[in-house]
């Protein structure tokens, strides 16, 4: 029942949510679910309730089922997408949206396509909640972005139709295929394709969960996205919806294409490192604080693609560990981004300066995220990063060593962005800054909590993802 209730929490508090008129209620009303899908899923992780499995007929006549599982893969990232959101709204709660009650339903429902996502054991369950996780990105996005919000997110609903629709084909015809129809990962996964079919197929599902990665040359909707979308679906877009892409390869893709994933690697791992160096190059020319991000954002999922595709044990554990830190960690920095732009009403590193005088609390919690965010010794990052390269490295010497540019890159612009937002003259925008409310503090602490603690005992998560 436990992968039910994750789903289900979500799902029908967000519907609720669109009938709730008034604002404050809609917020504790959000949290409050957040709050006991989290709870839901500690309980399973500390084995007080052990229900892992669920399977109920769906769609008889198709042999499709509506069966949910969890391991240790789709746990770890249950267990990022329950700790984000009660993150995420605690963090944003001071903050006004024109329709509360519908932001928050949508919020909430995006919180039950990704349980699903991770959770479903059926192809056509799968397909179903990977467009249900999409959609409320696109209401979301178009309803309360900013000025440019129609054009983002008209990229945004092309990139992703078009690979859901590459995905829905490959899919079907891996049906079609079936001795005995049946929509099961298990049966997917025995099928017995040539090399021939599987070389295609393959492209077709790649191509899908590039887009959602996203990796390069599919990243272009990206940036934009998250530049106009509310920061609120920013932090769940960055943070854990570009997972889903990850997950799915490594659910999905590898162990049904065994052969065309060998045959292909190189080229993805080629793709995977050209954008690690390309997206660190373009963030450190950045300066608008959402677009560094999400640069930076889109170098640290090349960096994860390319340790799948080496396709060992270090690399697969280590990119599961980087999933769940990466997602804290870039929530952390948009977290610090949105308390920025609210209160002084831009994001530009030109126009700040000195924030460390007027805000020191908020300038100690962001040093902690953003060197985090570099993988620094002693920060949740390092343990993901250090097995991802330790599996790259094994795989190809030459690879890991142009992808070990990155970190020298990503240490280049996360600092410079620290020196030129808090440090140095102060600007005249900055003199009017305050420090954060209780609520960004709060959601900050937890954060540093979790890097520090992580960092330090990774044991856990280890244990997890074994």
């Amino acid at each position: 029942m436990i992968p039910i209730l994750l789903i289900a929490i979500p799902l029908l508090t967000g519907i609720i949510s669109f009938f709730i008129g008034n604002a404050s209620a809609a917020k504790g009303w959000a949290l409050f679910s957040s709050l006991i899908t989290l709870a839901i899923m500690l309980v399973n992780l500390f084995g007080l309730y052990k229900s892992d499995t669920f399977s109920a007929p769906w769609i008889p006549v198709l042999g499709a089922s509506f069966t949910v599982a969890l391991d240790g893969m789709s746990k770890i990232l249950c267990l990022l997408t329950s700790v984000s959101f009660p993150i995420i709204f605690i963090a944003t709660y001071k903050n006004e949206y024109k329709n509360t009650g519908s932001f928050y339903a949508w919020m909430l429902l995006s919180q039950a396509g990704l349980m699903g996502v991770f959770v479903a054991s059926d192809a056509l369950l799968f397909y179903f909640f990977w467009e249900l996780a999409l959609i409320p990105a696109y209401f979301l996005c178009s309803q309360w972005g900013g000025e440019k919000r129609i054009q983002a997110t008209f990229k945004f609903f092309i990139y992703t139709f078009a690979g859901s629709l590459l995905m829905l084909v490959g899919i079907i015809y891996l049906y079609i295929s079936m001795p005995t129809p049946s929509f099961s990962i298990q049966a997917f996964y025995a099928l017995k394709l040539s090399v021939a079919q599987q070389s295609w197929l393959f492209w077709l599902f790649f191509i899908a969960f590039a887009i959602k990665m996203p990796i390069f040359p599919f990243h272009t909707w990206q940036p934009d996205a998250y530049e106009q979308s509310p920061t609120a679906a920013t932090m769940v877009l960055s943070g854990i919806m570009v997972k889903m892409g990850l997950f799915a390869v490594m659910r999905w893709l590898i162990p049904i294409f065994p052969q065309a994933s060998h045959q292909y690697a190189p080229i993805v791992i080629t793709l995977s490192i050209i954008g690690i160096l390309y997206a660190s190059l373009i963030a450190m020319r950045q300066d608008d604080l959402k677009r560094l991000i999400a640069y930076a954002s889109i170098a640290h999922i090349g960096l994860m693609c390319a340790a799948i595709f080496a396709n060992n044990i270090s690399s697969l554990q280590g990119v599961l560990i980087q999933m769940f830190s990466h997602g804290i960690n870039i929530i952390g920095l948009w977290i610090v981004v949105d308390a920025i732009e609210k209160q002084l009403g831009t994001r530009k590193m030109s126009e700040l300066g000195g924030l460390a005088i007027k805000a020191p609390i908020l300038t100690i919690l962001l040093i902690i995220i953003a060197l985090a965010n570099i993988a620094l010794p002693l920060t949740n990052a390092f343990v993901g990063e250090f097995l991802m390269f330790n599996g790259l490295f094994t795989y190809n010497i030459i690879a890991a060593a142009i992808a070990g540019i990155g970190i020298i890159l990503a240490a280049v612009y996360t600092l410079n962005m620290i020196q030129k937002v808090f440090y140095g003259e102060q600007s005249a925008v900055v003199v009017k800054a305050l420090d954060i409310n209780i609520a960004v503090k709060i959601a900050l602490i937890i954060i540093v909590v979790l890097i520090l603690v992580f960092g330090m005992y990774a044991k856990p998560l280890l244990q997890l993802v074994e």
